[in-house]
């Protein structure tokens, strides 16, 4: 790296705004450091589609989950007989694979990389733009949060959401914070009589403006380098300002929004049950917001790939039931792995059935969304990168036909996220890179 100026990392971007001194902060440059270092609202329009991750680990119960036939009026397995009340409402996707192209596999990493991002770095580093930032780079919506990551583990590094290479986007861990984020003194509802903007944004808004002119100027000081860190903070900034913007506009109505019950009884740990309940508790704001249009993109993880939850008195956790528990000789399965997973698919289905829940004139919330279930292995005791058990839930504005299983029999996972940016209107030819690549979505399920 060549340092062609000095850049403090106490230099800030200096404007004026009616006289007053306005100042914004740079990020990290390496120039810093030395070489070592379809419902309808009153308005009578379209609402728009949202967009959902929704992480689980360790996968299901090798040949319990697989449905032995594909296409619409699937036969539901064992493992999935739960979901019957929203079967014409999902999709259960099998078969699908991530190629290391001979790197050696970051167990509990590599999978969860290659499914969001398409691709598979060398190490275990390198992770950049996931899926649910790049649909967000193409739709730019207009909402107060531009995506919104809860994690019910506890532990804020439980995310696979990355926006460029400087690391994943962290979690809310707490409810009760989300809560605040979301419905504190800055939520303004869509439905309320009379609307004022409030004086504070109106002043943060003018102090970005301010800067603008000097920012331009910054990107042609820098190297390379810095100029795509300085991008993707002014990026950031950008989408401030679109924030901004929109808490200074008066919102249209949103019939079906409400304001959110502020969350009781969490509780902290690695308990499995307690984990549910924050998960439910996580589920019923995310709801609450998304009706309300305070986001349209969300990204939910049950836990860390390497999921350390634990049923209540049982100090073994779920990763190591996976590793060290026999296969039961009569039931075919390992069967506190198996409890664990049926867990999170209990918890998927609350997913599903609070968004269906949600009536929008004559359909859902659940209607104009598609959640992207996912998982980081196969079969989680031989951490394979084969036979992903894949779901997707809602319609995504009847642009995704739901009620299918698909066998893609080998293929790179890749598919199901070109079918998902197709389905969200986005028009993109190819998802991922080397044998992970393909330009090949679901044509069967487009609509």
């Amino acid at each position: 790296m060549t340092r062609d100026l000095d850049i403090s990392r106490r230099m800030v971007l200096r404007g004026s705004l009616n006289a007053a001194a306005v100042t914004v902060a740079l990020p990290f440059l390496d120039s810093m450091f030395d070489v070592n270092g379809e419902a309808y609202a009153a308005t009578n329009t379209t609402l728009p589609t949202i967009f959902g991750t929704w992480f689980y680990g360790l996968g299901l119960a090798p040949g319990f989950w697989q449905p032995s036939a594909t296409g619409a009026n699937f036969p539901l397995t064992p493992q999935l007989e739960l979901f019957a009340p929203v079967k014409d409402k999902m999709n259960v996707y099998s078969g699908m694979q991530v190629f290391l192209d001979g790197k050696v596999n970051q167990n509990h990493y590599s999978s969860a990389q290659g499914i969001m991002t398409g691709y598979v770095a060398p190490t275990g580093a390198g992770y950049s733009t996931s899926l649910d930032q790049a649909i967000l780079a193409k739709l730019q919506p207009t909402t107060r949060f531009r995506s919104i990551e809860v994690a019910c583990d506890g532990d804020t590094k439980s995310s696979w959401s990355a926006r460029g290479d400087s690391g994943m986007n962290p979690s809310i861990v707490s409810p009760a914070s989300l809560y605040g984020r979301i419905f504190g003194p800055e939520f303004v509802n869509p439905n309320a009589a009379n609307f004022k903007p409030d004086t504070k944004t109106m002043v943060r808004h003018s102090a970005l403006s301010a800067i603008t002119e000097q920012r331009k100027k910054l990107v042609t000081m820098v190297g390379a380098d810095d100029r795509a860190k300085l991008d993707e903070y002014f990026t950031s900034v950008r989408d401030l300002e679109k924030k901004l913007s929109f808490e200074l506009q008066r919102p249209a109505p949103l019939e079906a929004c409400t304001v959110a019950g502020r969350p009781e009884g969490e509780k902290e740990g690695t308990v499995i049950e307690d984990a549910m309940h924050r998960h439910n508790l996580f589920i019923d704001l995310l709801t609450h917001a998304l009706a309300c249009g305070q986001t349209r993109v969300f990204n939910l993880s049950i836990s860390q790939g390497m999921s350390g939850l634990r049923k209540a008195g049982d100090p073994t956790g779920h990763h190591t039931y996976t590793h060290e528990e026999p296969i039961d000789p009569v039931l075919g399965y390992q069967k506190m792995s198996r409890w664990f997973s049926d867990q999170n698919m209990a918890a998927f289905l609350y997913v599903i059935q609070s968004l269906d829940n949600v009536k929008e004139g004559d359909r859902t919330l659940l209607d104009r969304s598609l959640v992207f279930a996912y998982t980081d292995h196969g079969e989680a005791r031989l951490h394979s990168m084969k036979e992903f058990p894949l779901f997707t839930a809602g319609s995504a504005n009847g642009r995704l036909r739901t009620g299918y299983h698909v066998n893609a029999k080998g293929d790179t996972v890749s598919r199901l996220p070109l079918t998902i940016q197709h389905a969200l209107g986005i028009s993109v030819d190819s998802w991922g890179r080397e044998s992970n690549m393909t330009s090949k979505p679901f044509t069967e399920l487009l609509v």
